[in-house]
């Protein structure tokens, strides 16, 4: 109800209460029509006002009857007044000292749509010609109405989540009873009824508690239970918003970092030693390649075998231990005369082509002859 509905309301309750005295008149305050719930209650609002004041209950005489029929009663206070259809379907609320005049009508029916009409009326002198009435119409509903339910902007995971289940009714002294159907863990409920406007009243249930993920995609029902066991329900999907999970991000990189750390320490470790294994070596590195490069260099020298000079100089040692002078026996051909008594001397470098014109040529001879290893002269093969 908006600002200027609330002033209105409060203008008309001050023309209720003060009019009476400016004017001298009766006056009351009611609507002039009203919901009702079939089978439900419904409770009607009614104030009044009489000139002079407020009058002691036990002077007012408070009845309601049908609309142009004041001896159809619906309420009395000598109940056997009351028509049959109403026996121990109403009773008065309020109380008429207090100027309130407000009705209780239960298990209402189908026909309960009036217009019933109230009067107050002054049982003794001086005031018995003092009276105040009124009349309000029923408007008559087959079914109650659905619930309405709302809810926080968006249902996060771990932090606090509310739904609120509102349903408007007409029966304050038997407020619907509303009953949450839900699978969420521990929820919390509070209900409350408040007053909306005359006649109409709200009853509320709100539930709070903090979703999980299993809770996503599931159904929030509030059901509203009448007087009268008519019921109605109204249901919402849960959409629960996960929290981000740190854990899956921190947990990986922190393996990673780790592995990776340890993988460098464990490189910088390796580079240092290498590095001090390779400056001992080079350190090395002179007496060892030296002993290296002599073992080589023996090594090449004895698969080499002698040189020529050294060949030479073996050959001229085998000759030099030799008798220098040999005796030639005569050859039977006329060369061999020149040579008879000539001594042999080792030639420097004798060669092949010159052998048959050499004194030291010697054909065949016989027996006795001194015989000399031509395989040692044979210093070319060895070159």
């Amino acid at each position: 109800m908006n600002k200027e509905g609330r002033l209105e309301i409060l203008c008309l309750l001050l023309v209720a209460i003060y009019s009476p005295v400016l004017s001298g008149k009766s006056q009351n305050y009611f609507l002039d029509s009203l919901d009702a719930l079939v089978s439900s209650c419904v409770v009607v609002p009614c104030t009044f006002s009489l000139p002079g004041g407020n009058l002691p209950a036990s002077r007012l005489r408070t009845t309601w009857h049908v609309e142009g029929k004041q001896e159809d009663y619906i309420y009395h206070e000598d109940e056997s007044r009351v028509q049959d259809n109403f026996k121990g379907r109403t009773r008065l609320l309020g109380d008429p000292g207090q100027n309130n005049c407000t009705l209780e009508i239960t298990e209402i029916k189908n026909h309960d749509n009036g217009p019933f009409c109230f009067r107050i009326e002054v049982a003794s002198p001086p005031d018995a010609d003092k009276s105040a009435h009124g009349c309000v119409k029923m408007k008559m509903l087959p079914a109650p109405p659905d619930p309405e339910l709302t809810q926080s902007p968006s249902a996060d995971e771990g932090q606090p989540f509310t739904v609120t289940c509102t349903v408007p009714h007409t029966c304050p002294s038997h407020a619907p009873k509303l009953t949450w159907e839900q699978t969420v863990t521990a929820p919390q409920v509070t209900e409350r009824q408040k007053d909306i406007r005359f006649g109409n009243w709200e009853v509320e249930s709100t539930l709070v508690f903090i979703p999980e993920e299993k809770d996503d995609h599931t159904d929030i029902t509030c059901t509203a239970l009448f007087n009268g066991k008519k019921t109605t329900s109204k249901t919402m999907r849960l959409y629960v918003k996960r929290a981000v999970n740190y854990k899956y991000i921190i947990i990986p990189t922190a393996v990673g970092v780790g592995t990776a750390v340890i993988f460098g320490l464990l490189c910088v470790f390796m580079m240092k030693k290498y590095k001090k294994r390779i400056a001992e070596l080079q350190n090395q590195e002179g007496s060892v390649w030296n002993r290296m490069s002599r073992l080589s260099r023996r090594f090449r020298s004895d698969r080499r075998g002698p040189s020529p000079s050294d060949q030479r100089g073996a050959i001229w040692s085998r000759f030099s231990r030799r008798p220098k002078e040999h005796t030639v026996h005569p050859p039977n051909n006329a060369y061999s005369g020149a040579c008879a008594e000539q001594k042999l001397n080792k030639p420097r470098f004798p060669s092949p082509k010159s052998q048959p014109k050499s004194c030291n040529y010697m054909e065949d001879t016989d027996g006795d002859d001194d015989y000399m290893n031509t395989a040692d002269l044979n210093i070319y093969g060895n070159i």
